[in-house]
């Protein structure tokens, strides 16, 4: 049988608590009904007797319907010179009526005298108290050993006593906390070794990342032992963030044969990483293992060539396993494998024989020569395939365009305004229009003149602009590459232009983004 592990979530304090992230009460809630989803044990929701929004927090929560996952107040010690029913953070932990708490305490004798300025055997009461009194008026509590790696390192008999005031209290669970992020795994194993043949009740690991080890030494932590792990959601956290879940959670299921959550559900956690970085208003992190969108990517030809035969030859587990996908990319380095597999996902029928495979690696490998790059533009990509094998249809003609950019006073912002004359079939059609820029005018002014003639248009949104230099030494004539990603209700792609001329690759790619969902849309309807 395999043995279970707690999956213990802190995105909403230790994450909250990272450089660039705020999360509102509504987010809070969101987050917690995703992970709740996913079927994490275990949410740690905040501090209550810390801010009104975490206080709020636990009022709200409970009006949730939670399938899987126990909310956790968080909490400190009592104070010193404070009698423990006194004390207001206490109180605070008692009235957000969770079935749990979590209370962190002192566990390097450094903290001790430097920070609380108390003495070690005061330390000791503050731990034996609160969570002797907390047991009281909850069903579990946990005691998070605060800094306990660097304390047991500085006074291992010290830290083995914090640990036993919290068991001889009643705490479900210790939890070892590498506070500072700075032991290294093997440090980790030697001392949750000496930890399990101290401590009789389970423990856990929370580990934070600022020596890039987090993850490896929460699996460590498990492997000698330790049944309950804490981290976050995509390694959200103070400083260098915390233990990352969706690298821990794969890691321990997939690779160790533990048991974390539901395998079925374990096919959700990529969407659950993209849609917490969503609600975190952070860009999710291309590279990140297991769940990013280059996880499963391949440039190289020979990778290609391989994992069309055998995915495993480039893949460490199928990607589909946590939600992810394969996914090929096209570029200078690209060979005839990448061709084949790119048309396969497209849907476009090539032969492997037909000289239209060389023609199209000709022609990327030409324009990558000129700047453009279709690693991360799909649709100008397929466009491209269509073109070369003489199936592009065109849905418009340009006959010239005209922006205009004007300043009337120095502290005025720039008006911009696009002129565009267009041919849709035997129609002419000749507007304008304006925008907050040249190119959004000239975006707006295009819209306006093809929406007669190609409503579905109306719902597409120009969703982001990415300007890039292409080759810098030549200062403001430098050639240019745009991207852009468009979108409807139900999809995102994303196109490429390339010119010396910000306008005219802006152009370029704006074009393959309204032509690239006009020909998706006849295809759907057989029209093509």
């Amino acid at each position: 049988m395999k043995r279970q592990i707690e999956i213990y979530d802190t995105t909403l304090r230790d994450g909250a608590q990272a450089e660039d992230i705020s999360f509102s009460l509504d987010d809070k809630i969101k987050i917690t009904e995703q992970l709740d989803e996913l079927g994490l044990h275990y949410i740690e929701g905040g501090w209550p007797g810390s801010n009104p929004k975490d206080a709020d927090y636990f009022k709200k929560v409970k009006k949730l319907k939670l399938k899987n996952a126990k909310i956790v107040a968080f909490g400190s010690t009592h104070r010193p010179k404070v009698k423990v029913n006194n004390d207001h953070n206490i109180k605070t932990l008692i009235a957000a009526e969770t079935e749990i708490i979590t209370i962190f305490g002192k566990s390097w004798d450094f903290h001790v005298t430097e920070a609380l300025k108390i003495s070690l055997e005061e330390n000791l009461d503050l731990i034996f108290n609160t969570v002797n009194y907390l047991k009281k008026y909850v069903n579990k509590v946990f005691f998070d050993a605060e800094h306990f790696f660097d304390g047991f390192k500085d006074n291992p008999d010290y830290a083995i006593k914090c640990l036993k005031a919290a068991e001889q209290a009643g705490a479900d669970c210790i939890v070892l906390c590498d506070t500072n992020g700075g032991t290294l795994p093997q440090e980790v194993e030697l001392i949750v070794k000496k930890v399990r043949n101290t401590i009789k009740s389970p423990i856990g690991m929370h580990a934070h990342n600022d020596s890039d080890c987090a993850v490896a030494n929460t699996i460590i932590a498990v492997l000698n032992g330790a049944v309950h792990v804490q981290g976050t959601m995509n390694g959200f956290g103070e400083r260098c963030g915390n233990a990352n879940l969706c690298s821990v959670i794969p890691n321990l299921q997939i690779k160790l044969g533990y048991s974390c959550i539901d395998e079925a559900k374990l096919r959700n956690l990529t969407e659950v990483s993209k849609f917490v970085y969503e609600i975190a208003n952070l860009y999710p992190f291309k590279r990140q293992p297991f769940v990013g969108e280059s996880a499963f990517a391949h440039k190289g030809g020979v990778h290609v060539s391989a994992i069309r035969k055998r995915p495993e030859t480039y893949e460490h587990i199928r990607p589909e396993l946590v939600g992810n996908k394969q996914r090929v990319l096209v570029s200078d380095l690209a060979g005839k494998s990448n061709i084949l597999k790119k048309a396969e996902e497209f849907g476009i029928p090539l032969d492997p024989n037909s000289p239209d495979v060389q023609a199209i690696v000709d022609n990327i490998k030409h324009l990558e020569n000129e700047g453009f790059q279709f690693e991360g533009a799909d649709a100008s990509l397929e466009l491209l395939f269509r073109k070369t094998l003489g199936i592009r249809r065109k849905f418009f003609d340009l006959i010239g365009f005209r922006v205009i950019d004007e300043k009337r006073k120095g502290d005025e912002p720039t008006l911009s305004e696009a002129t565009i004359m267009v041919k849709v079939g035997k129609n002419v059609e000749h507007t304008a229009a304006t925008g907050n820029g040249p190119v959004n005018a000239l975006d707006n002014a295009l819209r306006k003149a093809l929406e007669r003639f190609y409503p579905e248009l109306k719902k597409v949104k120009l969703k982001d602009y990415k300007v890039r230099v292409v080759n810098s030494g030549k200062g403001t004539a430098s050639k240019v590459r745009v991207l852009i990603e468009s979108g409807d209700e139900m999809d995102n792609w994303s196109t490429v232009g390339v010119s010396e001329n910000i306008i005219e690759a802006s152009w370029q790619a704006i074009v393959d983004g309204i032509e690239y969902k006009l020909q998706k849309e006849k295809l759907k309807k057989g029209e093509i």
